[in-house]
């Protein structure tokens, strides 16, 4: 079911339900009204309307989810009667906002889009722990509970250092792939194969090396197609450092000791800087022999670069973030293939760019209480399926039940009506624990990640040897870290 504006009859029915104490199923086995099969917890009274009108402000980066909720949150304030106004803004502005309002000690914005890096490790003490408003017996639960969710989003997105409190819920999950030209590996792939001596057919088996000998093949063989074998997200930004992180994974570097565990639930001190060890700057020598035959306006771009790039005819391949698939399906509908990335000597690894929805500590409590309520339904499994659907925005799904529903399996094939599930076969590879990719999560790593991709710049351009770049990171960042944070 879906809370649509022109089905009022609905929400009457899902108000009676929880009125009277009834499971009213989603699909998947999940409930409206808590976790598999539960009943309501407050059989008097409306849950959803003890805060009609309440006005909530949600700060947001601008993504695919909020795209498609901002388009039609009639259906939100028709069930609550709950007014929400969402503001959207680059990330680095939406993080030099959010720290002001929350060391304000007022909340202006009492619902926030929490970039896992940028503000839940920085900030996690300016934010509420959501089990406090799970536990409330006058709030409704969450569908399925938090298990529904995708563990390792979870943990990535919701939780910090301590594996008890959860600070957001899993709201987006951009991921990093394979995307690739399907009509133009059908036209030459006997051709390659004779010429390379493999099958190069793209997926999580394929290595760096055999991609690195594809993108050079279709460079001398398949000019008239297509101009480059491949294309990146090079440019001196956040892009650089994902698209580098693959590869540096996938070599066995790192950031810091323990890697995962930082990556996964963080660490407020992750000890020294280990990019200057030898598998570091192996794969950052690969890197950087890599971008030596890709596009030369990588160097340019962001993911949003590559992505007009290759939707544009110019690559026949990219590494970018999943959720491109549907813009790709728009201008080359039938034509793009997706894949886990390649793997090198210790394995494939796959960027996670996942943020969940958090709540501000400095909410008034009619606020906090209809903030809940607002991401119980942002993050439900009916607004996840609405999204997938919608033309405004997308996104992909963050729980389990979602991809189980029939309608969105039988999306993963074309023709399909929601083309984010065309990728779903590589992003559920790409999510396995010893696949995914994680940066680490710390207070400091926004200033880390600026000496990471600076130096990395400087590198691609001629600046510096890998060795030299990934010795000149660890010094930066080891003082970043020695310097410590205070949130």
């Amino acid at each position: 079911m879906q809370w649509t504006v022109d089905q009022p009859s609905r929400r009457d029915v899902l108000r009676g339900a929880l009125a009277a104490g009834a499971a009213l199923t989603l699909g998947g086995g999940v409930t409206a009204c808590g976790a598999r099969g539960d009943a309501p917890r407050s059989a008097g009274g409306d849950q959803w309307r003890q805060y009609q009108g309440t006005t909530l402000n949600f700060i947001s980066e601008n993504t695919a989810p909020t795209a498609a909720i901002a388009a039609d949150i009639r259906p939100f304030t028709d069930l609550t009667g709950i007014d929400v106004r969402i503001v959207t803004l680059e990330l680095t502005a939406l993080v030099q906002r959010v720290a002001l309002d929350l060391a304000s000690g007022r909340a202006q914005y009492q619902v926030i889009y929490a970039d896992p890096y940028q503000v839940l490790a920085p900030y996690q003490r300016g934010l509420v722990d959501l089990r406090t408003l799970q536990a409330d017996a006058n709030l409704p639960d969450l569908p399925g509970g938090v298990e529904d969710f995708i563990p390792a989003q979870l943990d990535a997105a919701g939780r910090f250092v301590d594996a008890g409190p959860v600070y957001a819920l899993p709201y987006d999950a951009p991921t990093m792939i394979w995307q690739y030209r399907r009509d133009l590996f059908d036209k030459y792939r006997g051709r390659m194969a004779a010429d390379l001596g493999f099958d190069p057919a793209p997926g999580g088996d394929r290595t760096w090396e055999e991609y690195f000998r594809m993108a050079e093949w279709f460079n001398k063989n398949a000019t008239s197609d297509v101009r480059y074998g491949t294309g990146h997200q090079a440019r001196q930004h956040d892009s650089l450092m994902n698209d580098f992180s693959n590869v540096l994974w996938s070599y066995g570097g790192t950031y810091f000791d323990n890697g995962k565990e930082v990556g996964r639930l963080g660490a407020r001190d992750p000890g020294p800087c280990r990019l200057d060890a030898d598998a570091a700057i192996a794969g950052a020598a690969f890197y950087q022999r890599l971008l030596g035959i890709a596009d030369p306006a990588s160097k340019t771009w962001d993911w949003d670069g590559v992505g007009a790039a290759f939707r544009a005819g110019r690559l026949a391949m990219c590494p970018n973030w999943h959720e491109f698939a549907a813009s790709n399906e728009q201008v080359l509908p039938g034509k793009v293939g997706y894949a886990a990335l390649p793997k090198g000597p210790a394995g494939t690894a796959n960027m996670y760019g996942g943020t969940g929805v958090a709540i501000s500590a400095n909410t008034l409590p009619n606020e906090r209480g209809a903030a809940w309520l607002f991401l119980v339904w942002a993050t439900s499994p009916q607004t996840q399926l609405a999204n997938l659907k919608s033309k405004a925005g997308g996104g992909t799904p963050t729980r389990t039940s979602v991809y189980e529903l029939p309608e969105v399996r039988a999306a993963e094939q074309r023709p399909s009506q929601m083309p984010n599930m065309l990728t779903a076969a590589a992003v559920r590879q790409a999510w396995q624990a010893d696949r995914i990719g994680l940066r680490p999560k710390i207070p400091m790593w926004n200033e880390c990640n600026t000496a990471i991709f600076t130096q990395l710049s400087r590198m691609l351009t001629g600046g510096a040897s890998p060795e030299e770049a990934m010795r000149s990171i660890k010094s930066r960042v080891d003082q970043i870290v020695a310097r410590g944070w205070v949130a």
